[in-house]
C-alpha cells in the first residue's frame, strides 16, 4: 500500500528544510512524496529557488506523514488561518506530524505542541516553550507520533530516522548509504556551543532582526489562544 507523505511548500521556504528529507522520502519504494500549497503556482525559497507544488490543500489526500519545514515563510504561517486549519485536518490522523527547523514553530501555533517534547533551530529554540511544548536539544527529537528536526540540515538526519521507523533500520541505512550521506564539515561550528564566539556573535547580529519579528509573532499567537 503507497504511504502518503506530505512536505508543505510555501514562499520563503528554507529549502534544504525541505529537499533534504524530500531526497529522503523520495529514495523509496511504494512511498508517494506530495509537495502541498494552497494552489499549484510556483514558490520561491528564501534563498531564490524556485519550487513547484504537485498538490493543494483542497485536493491532497489523507497523509501518513505531514512535515513541517522552516525559513523566514514560517512567521506569516502562524498567523495564517487557511494553513493551520488545513494541518490540524491531516494532524489528526496522520501517522507522524512531523517539522524540520523552524517548521516546528508553525506547528505550535497550530496548538500541537502542546506538553509535547520538540527542537527546532537553535536561534528559535527559546520560543517552543511559548507554544507550551517541552524544548529539548538535539538533532532529532520525538515524543509519541511528533517528531522534530532541528536546523535546517538536520532535515537529512530526521528524515533517516523516520524511515527507520517506517520501514525498518536497514532501508534507512541503504537510503543512506545511497545518498552518500557522511558529514564531515570542514569546521566544527555547526552549534553555538562549538563554533567562535566571534562567529556566534556574528550570525546572532545577522538573525536579530528577523527574531524579534518572529517573538512579536510568536506572542501575538498565543494572546490569541
Amino acid at each position: 500500500m503507497t504511504l502518503h507523505i506530505g512536505l508543505l511548500v510555501f514562499p520563503n521556504v528554507q529549502q534544504l528544510d525541505l529537499t533534504g528529507p524530500y531526497d529522503v522520502f523520495a529514495s523509496l519504494p511504494e512511498v508517494t512524496v506530495h509537495l502541498i500549497w494552497k494552489t499549484l503556482d510556483p514558490i520561491r525559497a528564501s534563498t531564490g529557488l524556485t519550487l513547484v507544488p504537485t498538490m493543494d490543500f483542497a485536493n491532497c489526500p489523507a497523509l501518513d506523514v505531514i512535515c513541517i519545514p522552516g525559513g523566514k515563510g514560517v512567521d506569516p504561517l502562524m498567523e495564517d488561518a487557511e494553513t493551520l486549519a488545513f494541518i490540524q485536518r491531516q494532524a489528526a490522523n496522520a501517522r507522524f506530524v512531523t517539522s524540520v527547523c523552524t517548521g516546528a514553530l508553525v506547528l505550535g501555533a497550530a496548538g500541537l505542541l502542546r506538553g509535547r517534547r520538540a527542537t527546532t533551530h537553535w536561534a528559535s529554540h527559546g520560543l517552543l516553550e511559548a507554544f507550551g511544548a517541552i524544548a529539548v536539544q538535539g538533532r532529532v527529537v520525538r515524543d509519541g507520533n511528533l517528531m522534530s528536526g532541528g536546523g535546517i540540515t538536520a532535515g537529512i538526519d530526521f528524515a533517516l530516522t523516520l524511515v527507520a521507523e517506517l520501514f525498518g533500520d536497514q532501508e534507512a541505512q541503504a537510503t543512506q548509504l545511497q545518498l552518500e550521506y557522511a558529514p564531515a564539515p570542514p569546521f566544527n561550528a555547526g552549534r553555538p556551543e562549538t563554533a567562535p564566539p566571534e562567529v556566534l556573535a556574528l550570525t546572532r547580529q545577522r538573525g536579530a532582526a528577523l527574531l524579534a519579528q518572529r517573538e512579536q509573532i510568536v506572542a501575538r499567537v498565543v494572546s490569541g489562544w
